[in-house]
């Protein structure tokens, strides 16, 4: 992906504009599956958000991915990227009381550096085509203003 989402530098210390209480209110997941930690911008005209995670020592893959040298699996990076998708996802689609709007597949994911306990990854996300119940979006994610992981998210409502 060549077109850079947003500078990452400009988010890099922003207060949150959407706790995860609010996240909560759009995208179900919880307890250690809460990856998306909170929003920094939403721009529903423009129909991009950018969001927060914060790496922790007590994060569930700490202990077991690499030991002595934890790094945040990609599959993870994955998840918080679908997750923000889903959330942005929810501004512009209609969902009726049980539907969510889920993770429908990747394409185009490349890892281009690492995360780690203690690092706070800033993620954009841009809706980019909404068909009917399926939308494609663009991902990217920075730590210290060095990009770690892109790709496109597809997202399903069901």
């Amino acid at each position: 992906m060549k077109v850079q989402l947003c500078d990452p530098r400009q988010w890099a210390e922003a207060p949150l504009l959407h706790e995860m209480a609010a996240v909560h209110e759009r995208i179900p997941q919880r307890h250690e599956m809460a990856l998306l930690h909170g929003v920094l911008h939403h721009d529903d005209a423009e129909r991009i958000a950018i969001g927060v995670h914060e790496a922790k020592e007590t994060d569930f893959w700490v202990r077991g991915h690499v030991p002595g040298r934890p790094l945040m699996p990609g599959v993870v990076m994955i998840e918080i990227a679908a997750q923000l998708c889903a959330w942005l996802g929810s501004y512009s689609m209609t969902m009726d009381d049980g539907q969510i709007f889920g993770f429908g597949g990747v394409d185009r994911a490349r890892f281009r550096g690492s995360v780690v306990p203690g690092d706070r990854m800033i993620m954009a996300s841009k809706l980019e085509r909404l068909r009917r119940n399926i939308g494609t979006f663009q991902t990217q994610a920075w730590v210290d203003g060095e990009k770690v992981f892109e790709g496109e998210i597809i997202g399903v409502k069901f």
